[in-house]
């Protein structure tokens, strides 16, 4: 009979493996554009520790205090003024944008409520303070 399969005598003798390499540099794509970057501050500060802190919060806005005074909204220098006017274009664009406050441990508390005054005065309602977490034996709490 013609076209039975008792007819074929070819047999496989390879694996093509080019859908399996489409699928996985798919994959790899895919997982590349939806994972989140970890965005880190530009300046420097000497961030307060603390030995029972929770994670970072990854926000959308970053806004820095550091141990001279200046603040940095994103990485860039700006007045309190210019905070407050940047703080609402934020909000304007999202309105559940929110701030990591990051401010150098040698500052003064108040300035530091100030500057959470700012930020939830131009409406962003969450924000986290920005700390590094202290590893050190000795700020670890001892079991009962």
């Amino acid at each position: 009979m013609a076209g039975s399969a008792g007819d074929n005598d070819e047999e496989i003798t390879g694996i093509n493996v080019t859908p399996l390499v489409d699928v996985v540099l798919v994959l790899l794509i895919i997982f590349m554009v939806t994972a989140n970057f970890i965005v880190r501050e530009t300046v420097e500060v000497d961030l307060p520790r603390a030995a029972n802190g929770g994670e970072t919060v990854q926000g959308l806005v970053n806004v820095v205090l550091d141990k001279e005074g200046k603040l940095y909204f994103d990485g860039a220098e700006v007045t309190e003024a210019d905070l407050s006017r940047r703080v609402v274009e934020a909000v304007s664009k999202d309105k559940d944008t929110r701030a990591i406050i990051s401010a150098d441990q040698t500052i003064a508390y108040g300035r530091v409520m100030r500057l959470i005054d700012v930020v939830k005065g131009q409406g962003i309602a969450k924000f986290a303070l920005n700390i590094e977490k202290d590893v050190s034996p000795a700020a670890t709490p001892a079991a009962p």
